[in-house]
C-alpha cells in the first residue's frame, strides 16, 4: 500500500503557482512575484522545473533529466525544495493571482526624460551657487543654528523623517515602474539607525534594469541637497548675510550629505554595496568577506581548527572577497573616524553645554527644560539602535536554528 501511494504521487503532475524565470549566465532565478519567494537554480535544474511546471509527472521529469544529462536526479529532493519555496500548490489551494502594483505611473513619471532634465538643472544650479559662494557648502557648524539644543534636535529629527521617506520612496517607485513591489522596515548598520526598502523582486529582472532602483535613493538625495542649498541661498539676508532660515537649510543639507557619503561605506551593505555586488553577480559578498577575514586571522595565529571551507563559497564571491574584505577593516576605521572628527565635536559641545546648565547659576527654567529635552532626545536613538541590533541578532540566530532543524 505505501509503495502504491509513492508510485501514484510520482505519476501525478504537480500543480504550480505562476512562476517567473530569469537566466543569468550559468544560473537561473525562479520565483513567485506575489510572495517575493525566489530561488537560484543551475540551468539544468531550471529546465527540470520548467518541465514539471509544464505538466510532466515527477517520474517523467526524472527520466527526461537522466536521458538529457546522462545522470540521475533526486526528484524527491527537488520537489521538497520547490514546496519549501512555495512554488507548488497544496491541496485545495488556488493559483496565485498577481495583483497590479500600485504607483507605477508615478514611478514612470519620476524617472522620465523631463524629470531627469529637471533633476540635472536643479543640481547644476546649486553647484554653480556653491562655486560662487563657498560658504553655502554645508558644514557641521551649521548644526548649531540655535542656542536651544532641544530645538536643534527636534528640527533635525522632523526634517530627517521626510528626507528618509523620500529616499526610500524613490527606491520603491523606481522598482514599481517595472511592476515590482516593495517592503520597508527599520534596521541598523554599525552605529546607524536605518530604514531599508526590500526589493526582492529585482532578482527576477534582467541585471541592467536593476541598477536604477538601487541608486534611485542616492539620486534624490543629491537633488534634495541641491534644493536645500538653493533655498538657503535665497533665504540669506542683504549682502549674503546668514539668517536662521539659511542655517537651518544648510544644517539639514549637511545631514543629507552625510547620508550620501554613508552610502559609500561599502562594508555596511549600503546602496553602493548592492550596486557593486549586482554588477559583479555576487551572491553574499559581505558574509564571504567576513569569513575570509576570520580565516586570515586564525591562520595568522597559527590555528587551523575552525577555518571555514573556502571551496564552498560562490566563486564570484570568493574572487571579490580578496579585495573587498580589506574594505571592511578600512571602512569601520573610516566610519569611526568620520564620526569622531565630523559629528562628535558638535555633539560633545551640545551635551557639555546642556549638562553645564544644571550646575551653573542663572540658568532659566526654559534653558533647564531645553537641556532636559535635548538629553532625552540625544540618547533615545542610541537605545533604539541597540534594541534593534539585539532584535536582528536574535532573528538571525533563530533563522539559523530553524535552518539546522529543517
Amino acid at each position: 500500500m505505501p509503495e502504491h501511494g509513492i508510485r501514484s504521487e510520482a505519476d501525478t503532475p504537480l500543480p504550480f503557482h505562476p512562476l517567473v524565470y530569469l537566466e543569468d549566465g550559468e544560473e537561473v532565478t525562479i520565483g513567485r512575484p506575489d510572495t517575493d519567494s525566489y530561488g537560484v537554480f543551475p540551468v539544468d535544474g531550471a529546465h527540470l522545473v520548467r518541465r514539471l511546471e509544464a505538466g510532466a509527472t515527477p517520474s517523467q521529469a526524472a527520466d527526461w533529466y537522466s536521458a538529457e544529462y546522462g545522470e540521475q536526479v533526486d526528484i524527491d529532493d527537488i520537489i521538497g525544495a520547490l514546496r519549501e519555496l512555495g512554488f507548488v500548490r497544496e491541496e485545495g489551494e488556488e493559483p496565485a493571482q498577481t495583483s497590479p502594483v500600485r504607483w507605477q505611473r508615478l514611478g514612470r513619471a519620476l524617472f522620465s526624460p523631463p524629470a531627469w532634465i529637471c533633476y540635472g538643472l536643479i543640481t547644476a544650479w546649486a553647484l554653480w551657487r556653491v562655486i560662487r559662494s563657498p560658504d553655502l557648502v554645508p558644514a557641521a557648524e551649521d548644526l548649531l543654528f540655535s542656542e536651544y539644543y532641544a530645538v536643534i534636535s527636534l528640527v533635525m529629527l522632523v526634517a530627517a523623517v521626510p528626507l528618509i521617506a523620500i529616499h526610500e520612496a524613490f527606491h520603491a517607485l523606481a522598482a514599481r515602474r517595472l511592476g515590482i513591489g516593495s517592503r520597508t522596515r527599520l534596521s541598523n548598520r554599525f552605529y546607524f539607525l536605518v530604514v531599508e526598502t526590500a526589493l526582492d523582486g529585482l532578482v527576477a529582472v534582467e541585471r541592467r534594469k536593476r541598477y536604477l532602483p538601487i541608486v534611485a535613493g542616492m539620486v534624490v538625495d543629491v537633488v534634495l541637497v541641491s534644493l536645500l542649498i538653493t533655498v538657503a541661498d535665497a533665504a540669506r539676508g542683504p549682502g549674503g548675510a546668514e539668517t536662521t532660515a539659511s542655517r537651518v537649510c544648510l544644517a539639514v543639507a549637511f545631514a543629507a550629505v552625510l547620508r550620501v557619503l554613508w552610502q559609500f561605506f561599502l562594508y555596511l551593505r549600503t546602496d553602493v554595496y548592492v550596486l557593486i555586488t549586482t554588477m559583479l553577480g555576487c551572491v553574499d559578498l559581505h558574509t564571504t568577506s567576513v569569513r575570509l577575514l576570520r580565516n586570515r586571522f586564525l591562520r595568522l595565529r597559527g590555528r587551523t581548527e575552525g577555518l571555514a571551507d573556502e571551496s564552498l563559497w560562490h566563486p564570484v564571491d570568493r574572487r571579490a572577497a580578496r579585495w573587498y574584505s580589506w574594505l571592511i577593516v578600512a571602512g569601520y576605521t573610516f566610519s569611526l573616524s568620520t564620526f569622531l572628527l565630523a559629528l562628535a565635536p558638535v555633539f560633545v559641545e551640545m551635551v557639555t553645554g546642556a549638562v553645564s546648565r544644571f550646575g551653573g547659576e542663572g540658568s532659566s527654567w526654559v534653558e533647564l527644560l531645553d537641556s532636559s529635552a535635548f538629553l532625552i532626545m540625544a540618547f533615545w536613538q542610541t537605545a533604539l539602535t541597540i534594541w534593534i541590533a539585539a532584535r536582528e541578532r536574535l532573528r538571525r540566530r533563530t533563522s539559523r536554528t530553524h535552518h539546522v532543524i529543517g
